[in-house]
């Protein structure tokens, strides 16, 4: 006999008291930590737990007593349901001080370490439109809001592109409208979406794994310019003259489009850096400029996604790694050598790895393109690379910057860079938590003496955070 599911308990009159981590918000009841999506401090509520355990439990509201003071009002149809801008209904202002109070947390308590006074975060220059880029899923497995089913309402086709619900990864939230980037992408994805809908294209089924229209990537520059990307799934004869017509919509409907790729991708998962694009109209790539410099971005390129705030960040970097001219610098995860060529005018020689070998061509090719002749560019695993017979060959960096993906550098990378003894190291991270880890095995050797916070992404709880270490005496 199947054991009864135990019934989690409603929570009534709770008064939510903080942000927390992961876009949350908590509550304290007793000696429990209560966590609460789209809430506020201030907000007074009854909650469900949905989960939980010894010393904390997850909850939603499920009734407003009272909302906090602080509260605005979001500026985008999908929140509360939508997982990208948790933040949305507090005010940018205080954003910006959870964003900050977040990387003082982490590596207080996790680095242990002794640090300075932190600076005050750089702001983003734009709240609105400021994504270069957005990935959407297709599906045919719409994810229906609680209102939706309980309004017995029969919704016919299921059909949806957009973002994928969490903890449901087979379901597709169906979006209408995003403000993170400019509209003429809503433009292009609803004409997708109506498109396949008209010709009785199949949607992908996350599940089975068949399925047409799979996925759909859509990036822009500051130099106006867009690239669009479709991933399909052909499953029978006929599918690639439905595909090509799709994209010859597109092609024709939108002449803005100056990059129009597609993709039959055949794997488990949507990732396509091991898949050769086809190209169906335009240039394989588009541009992006910061001060006086063209970066070439491909498909497969890592380029910052807020571009006019990426300007700032690589400026705190270019500052703390305090150039003369001379120096040789080792750009850690350079990508497509957007931070290697920003400061190569202000370096002897720039090296730069990255572990993506199209980007490395690209980040080759920005050089050319900018007159830079002091720069070198290696792809392949950066544990592989960076090692004492690579710096023996190419002598030992004054200056390190590094640029890693969220999980932070692999141990091996990190007793290297200690092996070289730069010194100044500038540590830039899109996780508080994992730097905080890397920066705890250099202590050693490193004193952090510049933290500088720097939000690139409105609306969420992610945040980048750059660090200057300098060689103890």
């Amino acid at each position: 006999m199947a054991r009864k599911k135990k019934l989690l308990p409603l929570l009534e009159n709770v008064t939510i008291t903080d942000v927390a981590a992961e876009g949350k918000a908590l509550a304290r009841i007793d000696d429990k930590v209560v966590f609460v999506p789209f809430a506020a401090p201030g907000d007074v509520v009854d909650l469900q737990v949905r989960k939980k355990k010894h010393r904390y439990c997850e909850a939603e509201i499920v009734r407003f007593i009272k909302r906090s003071d602080m509260r605005v009002e979001p500026m985008c149809s999908h929140f509360g349901f939508c997982g990208g801008c948790k933040w949305q209904h507090l005010p940018y202002e205080e954003q910006l001080k959870a964003k900050q109070q977040q990387v003082y947390d982490q590596l207080t308590r996790i680095g242990k370490l002794e640090l300075p006074a932190f600076r005050p975060i750089m702001g983003s220059v734009h709240t609105q439109a400021y994504r270069n880029k957005l990935e959407f899923g297709c599906s045919n497995r719409r994810w229906l809001t609680p209102h939706q089913i309980s309004s017995g309402e029969t919704f016919d086709n299921m059909n949806a592109i957009g973002f994928h619900i969490t903890g449901a990864f087979d379901k597709i939230l169906p979006i209408e409208k995003c403000l993170l980037m400019d509209d003429l992408h809503n433009e292009i994805r609803n004409a997708i979406r109506d498109f396949a809908i008209d010709a009785h294209l199949s949607f992908y089924d996350l599940r089975a794994q068949h399925g047409l229209l799979r996925d759909i990537m859509i990036r822009n520059s500051n130099t106006g310019e867009w690239m669009v990307l479709v991933q399909f799934h052909y499953d029978e004869t006929g599918d690639e003259a439905k595909a090509l017509a799709l994209m010859e919509h597109l092609a024709r409907r939108f002449p803005q489009i100056t990059s129009l790729l597609y993709v039959d991708n055949q794997k488990g998962n949507d990732t396509f850096g091991d898949l050769q694009l086809q190209l169906y109209k335009g240039k394989d790539h588009i541009y992006e400029t910061m001060e006086d410099l063209r970066f070439k971005v491909g498909p497969k390129s890592f380029y910052q996604t807020n571009t006019a705030q990426a300007y700032h960040l690589y400026s705190v970097v270019r500052d703390l790694a305090r150039l003369t001219g001379s120096e040789l610098v080792y750009d850690l995860y350079t990508g497509t050598g957007t931070i290697a060529n920003f400061v190569a005018r202000n370096a002897g020689r720039v090296i730069g790895i990255e572990y993506v070998p199209e980007a490395i061509e690209d980040a080759k090719v920005n050089s050319q393109i900018n007159g830079i002749d002091n720069t070198l560019f290696y792809a392949g695993d950066m544990k592989n690379i960076l090692t004492e017979t690579f710096i023996a060959e190419h002598s030992r960096p004054d200056v390190v910057i590094t640029d890693p993906p969220r999980a932070g550098m692999h141990p091996d990378v990190v007793q290297t860079i200690l092996n070289t003894l730069p010194q100044r190291i500038v540590y830039v991270s899109c996780n508080p938590a994992t730097q905080a880890r890397d920066l705890a095995l250099m202590d050693v050797r490193y004193k952090v003496t510049v933290v500088q916070p720097v939000d690139m992404f409105p609306h969420t709880p992610h945040v980048e955070n750059v660090v200057l270490l300098e060689l103890r005496g």
